[in-house]
């Protein structure tokens, strides 16, 4: 019941939100689950753009899964002045249409520049290698890559349609509940729910697409929908403006989010990063403060 009703409302929300986006973004959001936009900015405008990123030294932290190190720099205020290409992107309209029809909310998502780095030597899986859908209602994630993603070098990958609450969705969906949480990985019982491609014919889906794409390629997901980190096949670093947005699935209206007003929008991260190492003795703290540098620095 939860997830009829929180899919409904996301529907309800997003077509109060159309005149924001396109009708082909649309099509390609209700059939596939994610937009996908090569050559999203001219060329020289992104080379521009990527080049003053790339350059700027930044507080940064890092967490460590498996073999992979994923590092965030925060989107502020302080880079945005620094960096009047990047505000202006943040703020086009189809690019601010996307984010807020996809996620079904008119509220600002939390922005960072993310680089995925592989081949850490590890024991450990990395979970982002397991497909997974990251909880039971429409949520959004985008990725804007500044570098190009070769397939080795272990590119995010989206299982077409699944975002769509079909009847063997809902079963599977149900059937994972109930085992939960002793019948069920670690994750998939604290609800971002696994599932292996061996399972996804059974649900009538096809394997998962994987975007291989060049640099300045734009992807919103909604990430209801299964998606993952393929494995690398090589050392490789990729670096992207990674948004997020996931709000509370019940509430009816669009906005109403005071944290979205600019001049707080901002300072969010900062907010939350300092909460958590305060609460990391009861809360945990998996990113770890790694100091000032470049998005592109070896560590």
């Amino acid at each position: 019941m939860r997830v009829r009703i929180t899919h409904k409302l996301a529907q309800r929300r997003r077509a109060r939100l159309t005149k924001r986006v396109s009708a082909a973004d649309r099509a390609q959001l209700a059939e596939q689950g994610y937009v996908l936009i090569p050559e999203y900015l001219p060329a020289e405008e992104f080379e521009a753009l990527r080049d003053a990123i790339i350059q700027r030294v930044s507080d940064a932290r890092e967490m460590h899964q498996g073999n992979a190190i994923t590092r965030r720099i925060a989107i502020d205020g302080a880079m945005m002045r620094d960096i009047p290409a990047l505000r202006t992107l943040l703020r086009q309209p189809r690019w601010s249409g996307l984010m807020r029809y996809v996620s079904s909310f008119n509220v600002e998502p939390l922005y960072y520049i993310q680089t995925i780095l592989t081949h850490k030597r590890s024991k450990k899986a990395d979970p982002q290698n397991t497909l997974h859908a990251d909880t039971f209602h429409p949520t959004m994630k985008a990725w804007f890559f500044l570098t190009d993603v070769a397939e080795e070098d272990g590119p995010l990958c989206y299982v077409n349609g699944s975002h769509k609450m079909t009847a063997e969705r809902l079963q599977w969906e149900r059937e994972r509940a109930v085992r939960a949480p002793e019948g069920v990985d670690r994750l998939s019982a604290r609800g971002s729910m696994r599932i292996m491609p061996e399972e996804l014919p059974a649900l009538g889906l096809s394997p998962a697409t994987c975007f291989a794409v060049p640099a300045n390629t734009l992807v919103v997901a909604d990430t209801c929908g299964f998606h993952a980190r393929s494995p690398a096949a090589r050392a490789s670093m990729r670096i992207e403006i990674w948004a997020y947005s996931r709000r509370n699935p019940f509430i009816p209206w669009l906005g109403g989010d005071v944290l979205s007003l600019p001049g707080l929008a901002e300072r969010r991260i900062g907010w939350l990063w300092t909460i958590r190492d305060h609460l990391k003795k009861w809360m945990g703290q998996p990113w770890r403060y790694v100091g000032k540098i470049p998005p592109n620095s070896n560590g």
